[in-house]
Formats: structure tokens, sequence, C-alpha cells
């Protein structure tokens, strides 16, 4: 810890917002998969766009570097600093006011600290939806959320993250405000700097705000639930859906049996709703802004059509509010059941979905022979892609004992991604975990210029060093 940078702090934000150690610093310091043990110089949490450029400013006459954080809840160490003597974590979550909904815009401007839950709600209030669905919206913000270019359960109809930001605010390592909270749809007066920034994990600089997209709220709805021949049956169900309702499929989960077995074993709250057991699932979730009562209908219709083909062995379609919520809890439930059945190894990929089918099926024997036993609890977003490839220890192994088959099976699984054209961080980030997988599995031009951009807008690695890529 160095003294007179956390008195430069202070006179910046205050001294009650300087936290060096005690139990006020253990949530900022815990990363909760329990991978990283973060350390840092101090905790600092500005109140304004000003006080972050402030400390910008002062992280560079002292030569410290500031690791962003804002809910604290992603998967990869982004925000798990891990140098107690230089860096410094900035915390955003006193910049969480909802600056402006423009409704002839349809836009709205957020802080970076505001928790997704409230922006949805502000959203609401305004009569708007904002598209950006994720399990942790109550204690994620937004600007992890850009900072990841966080996808979630509806992508498939409304994009990541990143498709729905019209304009950022950003304070860059040399404390220089750029403002661009235009709102602007049409934009093309030089590159994409919007784009840029999203996705960047705080590597390029410090997002405090950020124009958002809205959407008008689902009129129509309906939730499907379907037991499937096999893994190809539904990614041709999906393709079916999207064509027969307008490309009106929200959200489309691939689950395996494996996966809703541990669901359904830890939460009491989850009922498969019909007897028939399978292999695979798949949840289909359709929704649209214009009035009727047509969109349920023709799900329907294709549901039973694909179920005459033998596409699937069964399902449900839900129509009310709860039973969709019942739906859609079988697909919620997976996570926290995983962590209680034990040690789990995660891999967040993506592949086109084409190549699904091919890809489960070549890595299941591998993975069944490099640990028998092994139970792949596999679920995700097969309708973009985005498989949650976890793999949960055998029954009968003890957590440390598994834990040490990890980078054996990183690798297995990573290499198969890899030599598939996909990608081994899809929706969570990079971080700190899997920076040297990038290194090991893009090419070396790739990584040339993702240094050349880091370079270029942090030339002295003040900026999360670490993350992402290395220079």
């Amino acid at each position: 810890m160095n003294p007179t940078l956390v008195d430069a702090l202070a006179d910046v934000v205050g001294g009650d917002q300087v936290i060096v150690e005690g139990e006020s610093a253990v949530r900022y310091l815990t990363e909760w998969r329990g991978a990283f043990t973060p350390q840092a110089a101090a905790i600092v949490r500005p109140a304004d766009v000003d006080e972050v450029a402030r400390i910008l400013t002062v992280a560079a006459r002292f030569d410290a570097a500031i690791v962003p954080q804002s809910g604290n809840t992603g998967t990869v160490g982004g925000s798990a600093a891990d140098d107690p003597r230089r860096q410094v974590i900035l915390n955003l979550e006193r910049l969480d006011r909802i600056r402006e909904v423009d409704a002839d815009n349809a836009t709205m401007t957020v802080e970076a600290g505001c928790t997704l839950a409230d922006a949805q709600r502000a959203a609401e209030a305004a009569g708007f939806y904002l598209p950006i669905q994720l399990a942790s919206s109550e204690r994620c913000r937004i600007g992890g959320n850009l900072a990841t270019n966080a996808g979630g359960l509806n992508v498939v109809h409304y994009g990541n993250t990143r498709d729905r930001v019209l304009g950022l605010e950003v304070v860059l390592a040399d404390g220089r405000v750029w403002d661009n909270l235009t709102g602007l749809r049409k934009d093309n007066s030089g590159y994409d700097l919007n784009d840029l920034f999203v996705g960047s994990e705080g590597t390029l600089g410090i997002m405090t705000a950020a124009v958002l997209e809205l959407a008008d709220p689902p009129q129509q709805r309906a939730v499907a639930f379907c037991a499937l021949a096999d893994v190809a049956a539904g990614v041709s169900l999906a393709a079916r859906l999207r064509r027969r309702t307008g490309q009106h499929v929200v959200g489309c989960e691939l689950i395996s049996a494996q996966a809703l077995e541990l669901a359904c074993d830890y939460s009491a709250d989850c009922v498969v709703p019909f007897a028939t057991r399978a292999d695979w699932y798949l949840l289909v979730d359709v929704a649209i802004s214009a009035p009727g009562d047509w969109l349920a209908a023709t799900c329907e219709d294709t549901l039973q059509d694909a179920a005459e083909e033998g596409l699937l062995v069964d399902h449900v379609l839900g129509k009310t509010p709860e039973t969709m919520a019942a739906l859609w809890r079988l697909r919620t439930s997976i996570p926290p059941a995983q962590t209680a059945a034990g040690a789990s190894i995660k891999h967040d990929i993506s592949l086109p979905v084409s190549k699904l089918p091919a890809f489960i099926a070549d890595m299941t024997p591998r993975l069944h022979a490099a640990v028998p036993d092994i139970r792949p609890c596999i679920f995700g977003h097969v309708g973009d892609g985005n498989l949650h490839f976890n793999l949960t220890r055998p029954v009968a192994m003890e957590d440390a004992e598994f834990r040490r088959h990890e980078a054996d099976l990183h690798r297995l699984v990573h290499d198969r991604v890899a030599a598939m054209r996909g990608s081994i961080a899809a929706e969570h980030g990079v971080g700190r975990l899997k920076v040297d997988e990038i290194v090991r599995l893009k090419p070396a031009v790739e990584i040339d210029m993702l240094r050349a951009v880091k370079a270029a807008l942090d030339p002295h690695n003040r900026l999360n060093p670490g993350a992402v890529v290395r220079i």
C-alpha cells in the first residue's frame, strides 16, 4: 500500500470512499467462483465521471494501475486485481443514475453502476423493454454488461449488449473524457469506437455511461419445452421455429439430461412437465410486440409437425405467465445446481450452430476416456451457438482430485473448439482466466493486432493490466 497514493485518491472522492482493508473491503476483494484471490492497494468509489477522470489522473501521477469493477459478478477474473502495491480497484456502483429516457428516440442513458434490474424497471416504467436478460440482473451492473459484451437468454432476437449500444461516455487512460452519448443510429464519421470499448473489459478505457436502445414490450408470448430425438433435431427445430414465427424466437436453450437432472435434484421448484425422458431437451421462448393471438398457435403447429416427423418425443407449450416461468426455471436452476453437486470445470464456448451436434458427439467419448464417469453438464444458447460446456465431477470422486484434471480437460475442449473455428470465450469474456489460452489458440497476427490497440490507447498499461491481452 502506498499512503501517498491513498491520500491523493481521498482528495478526489473523500476519505470515506477509499477503502484499504477490513470488513468493508471483503466484498470488493471476493471473486465469486473462488478461482482468484484478489489483492489491491485500495478500493476507490467515485460518484461521477469527473471523479473517475481525476482518479485516472492520480493513477498516472503515481504510476498506479486501475482495475474497474461494477457488480463484481464476472466469471473469468476480469475485475480480480492481483497487485497489492500498484493496482487500485475503481468500483463504479455509486454511478447508478438513469440520466434520461428519450421516448421519441426509444433510448435510455444510464450510468455504469446502475444494476441491470433497475435499468429494466426504469425502461418498463416508461413503457419500453430493455432486452438484456441475465440471471444475475439484480446484482450485475451496466458497466460489467458493457465491459464483457454480455449475452444472456434472449440474444437470438435482440443480440448481445453491444447491439443495444448507441453511444458511450468513456474516461481514457490519461484522464480525458470521450463523450459520445449521442443516441445516433447512423454515424460513419470514423471508426466505430463504441464497438471498440464494448467487450474490452476495462483494458482500453473506463465506460461510465451508455445510451441503450430500447424495444417495445412483448404483447404475445409462449414458451415451449421439448424432449428431443437428438441434438440435431434441436438445431433443426430452432431454425424451423425462427422461420415460421417470422424471426421471433427470443430464446432457444439446449439442455442435456444430466443438466436437467441436476436442476430437478437440487431445486424443488423444478418439475419436468411430462413423463417422457430423453437425452436432450430444448426450451424455446417466442415473443412479439404486435398485438394478436397468432404466435402461440403458430408455435404449436410447428411443434406438432416436428413431432410427427420424429424430431420430438414429447413437448408442452406454456402460455400463461406462471407456466412460462415454471418452464424457464428448468433452465435457470442449472447453474446453482451445478455448484451444489460438487466441483465443476466450466467452458463458455461458441461454434456455428450447424456444428454443435458434431462437436457434442465428438467430445462426449473423449471426456469419458479422460475421466471415467465424468458428468458433462451441457446447456446453453443453441440459438446462437453458445454452449456452457461444463463438466461436473464423478459422484465417487473428491473435488480436489477432479481439479487435478482441470488443465487437461480445458485443453481437450479448447483444442477441439479451435479446430472447428469456434471461440473459447463466447459471452463471459477473457478476463485473467483465459489470457494464456487466447495466446495459444489465436493466430499470431490477431494477438499482434490486439496488443497494438491496447498499446495505442493505454501505452503505460494502467488499465486492468493482465486482463484480455498482455503487453
